[in-house]
């Protein structure tokens, strides 16, 4: 097959899974903003509040909200871990025994928040009771989580009585699993399974091979995992091969229907958010920030994967097939770089390609997605809510340069706005800069990465295990082995804070804005609806970014791509 012939079929998915996002953007957003904003409770969601003890007429101020999220996420984690160190007592255990101590706490902390990072490899640690009852379930918890939180922030956006409210986190939580996330779950496995995506309780079965060995093929419930941990942007894999097993993604149709669903709830809740807020140009314009940024990062590393950057013999390096290492046969190098970015783009963090396979600026580029927040369009929630604050600060830098108090969707950026945005913001690279450092200074963290990844590459493995644990991600680079006490450890409370001190902040703000009455639009008031504020999001993003990290990636990718 020629190049162009070679280019044009490996677009083809990435064509189809974009015309299918802009054909249901709309009407799944405002679907989602129905469900938030309906009054009326079903019968189901009734029992639950029963069950719980919760008045679903009441409406919680900030500090209620954040303690609802924290006790149900602290009583999931002990949920998990416990299942996991007990897992050789209960059904379906089929011989395994317990997670040991530290793996089962960093695995715990992982899937409560949605960030699935794996220690271990998949159908040799966790039974299929515990994929099923700990780290499924979790998928749709911690998913939920993450958009209630958004819903929160936006509330306080859209707020005109100034009684500091932004909803119930209860209500909000029974109403995102049983409306949204189970419905769509349900009909995602139901798909995957038409395509050969396997769904039983077998255990494992031990086959004669013809070079005559054995080899043992795990069962398991893997459709409804698969559908869940890729449209709740979780990502861990039922497998230790993830995505590019062909048990839970056997062919290319199954890798369109992951990247669609990757991305579908986090592009459609712009939508959610241009409803609420009464406004859906205002969503218009955090979805083509969010499309920008995207586009870049695709065509980077799409361009660098087929051997247009970075290699001296150009096309002829992807024909010759260099830049198949790594990726399975049947998706071929864009799909691949598809599935990468969208997986980094996102907080999902599942794989059909390794990582660290990739070319240094493809790579590198994968790695400055997860450093950008994962924004664009980013988590399930946690997207929205990033983008909205990289809105924010946008909005208080604009303000400062016509010296005038900045105004976002009729709220005033004051000092105490500014605080949470800025705490929001530097979490997430002291986290990281902080994790590297230290580890990097250990000498024990060399037995951690693979032979010949001891230089630039090696670098980047650390950096990028910190990146994807502090942005909740979960991927990995593959040539690093993080089952050691240290890093289970360090990890889990990078992932921990990772997750919690940012909702706080969110959170806070959210509080801060839903307290104050929407000030009146005049002829000085900055229009958040126009190409130029969406350049001005994009701009800041990615400023704020590259004076962050640009020197670790420097030491990482791109002195690889240098040398």
């Amino acid at each position: 097959m020629s190049t162009l012939g070679a280019t044009f079929f490996g677009l083809v998915p990435v064509v189809t899974v974009l015309l299918c996002l802009a054909v249901l953007v709309v009407p799944f957003g405002n679907y989602m903003a129905w469900v938030f904003q309906s009054p009326k409770h079903w019968k189901v969601e009734k029992a639950f509040y029963r069950v719980m003890g919760v008045d679903e007429s009441t409406s919680q101020r900030w500090n209620k909200y954040a303690l609802s999220v924290f006790t149900f996420s602290l009583l999931s984690v002990l949920a998990v871990y416990l299942l996991q160190r007990t897992q050789q007592w209960l059904p379906l255990s089929f011989g395994m025994g317990p997670v040991k101590a530290d793996q089962a706490w960093n695995t715990a902390v992982s899937f409560t928040t949605n960030t699935n990072w794996q220690s271990y490899s998949g159908e040799q640690a966790m039974t299929p009771l515990t994929q099923m009852m700990g780290l499924g379930v979790q998928n749709y918890l911690s998913a939920a989580v993450g958009m209630c939180v958004a819903i929160a922030l936006v509330r306080g956006l859209a707020a005109k009585d100034a009684d500091g409210r932004i909803g119930n986190f209860w209500v909000d939580m029974v109403r995102c699993v049983l409306r949204i996330l189970l419905p769509a779950g349900a009909v995602a496995a139901l798909l995957l399974m038409t395509q050969g995506v396997i769904q039983n309780f077998n255990a494992p079965a031990v086959v004669d091979t013809i070079a005559g060995g054995q080899q043992t093929i795990q069962g398991g419930a893997v459709a409804t995992q698969e559908a869940i941990k890729e449209l709740g942007t979780n990502g861990g894999g039922f497998f230790n091969a993830n995505s590019s097993h062909p048990f839970e993604n056997p062919n290319q149709i199954t890798n369109m229907l992951e990247i669609f669903l990757i991305l579908l709830i986090p592009v459609s809740l712009t939508r959610t958010f241009g409803t609420m807020v009464g406004d859906t140009r205002q969503g218009w314009a955090i979805l083509a920030a969010m499309g920008t940024l995207y586009a870049i990062s695709l065509a980077v590393v799409t361009t660098s994967e087929l051997g247009m950057l970075g290699h001296k013999d150009g096309w002829a390096s992807a024909l010759a097939g260099g830049a198949m290492e790594g990726r399975e046969s049947r998706f071929g190098v864009i799909p691949s770089a598809f599935f990468a970015v969208s997986t980094t783009m996102t907080s999902t963090g599942a794989v059909d390609s390794f990582h660290s396979t990739y070319t240094p600026l493809g790579g590198g580029m994968i790695m400055l997605n997860m450093l950008l927040g994962e924004i664009s369009p980013g988590g399930v929630g946690a997207g929205l809510y990033g983008m909205l604050i990289v809105a924010v600060l946008a909005v208080f830098i604009a303000g400062l340069m016509v010296g005038r108090t900045p105004e976002y969707l009729g709220k005033r950026i004051g000092v105490s706005e500014m605080k949470a945005v800025s705490l929001y913001i530097l979490t997430m690279p002291i986290l990281v800069l902080t994790g590297v450092g230290v580890s990097v200074m250990l000498p024990k963290t060399m037995d951690s990465l693979s032979e010949g990844n001891v230089l630039a590459h090696g670098f980047s493995d650390v950096v990028y295990a910190f990146t994807s644990g502090a942005n909740n991600n979960g991927s990995a680079f593959a040539g690093f082995g993080a089952d050691t006490p240290w890093f289970n450890i360090t990890i889990a409370l990078a992932m921990l804070f990772g997750r919690f001190i940012p909702i706080i902040m969110i959170l806070v703000l959210a509080g801060l804005l839903a307290s104050q009455k929407p000030v009146p639009v005049t002829a000085g008031t900055l229009p958040t609806h126009r190409p130029q504020f969406v350049g001005l999001i994009v701009g800041v993003a990615i400023i704020v970014s590259a004076l962050t990290f640009l020197p670790t990636l420097v030491l990482g990718p791109l002195t690889e791509a240098l040398a």
